[in-house]
């Protein structure tokens, strides 16, 4: 077994067990992105920062 292979397994195997996620930090980068592709070409970066601070 190489050393990819190994630390692969590490890491599905502590995916699968751990209780620790970083689902938060997905959905706030998603809905980030989602604001950021609907206001393009349409408002200043003042704008957008409030729109992304107020979602």
């Amino acid at each position: 077994m190489s050393y990819a292979s190994a630390l692969r397994h590490t890491a599905v195997d502590a995916a699968l067990t751990l209780p620790h996620h970083n689902g938060g930090t997905e959905g706030v980068n998603y809905k980030t992105k989602l604001i950021k592709r609907q206001m393009y070409g349409r408002a200043s970066f003042p704008l957008l920062r409030h729109r992304i601070l107020l979602g």
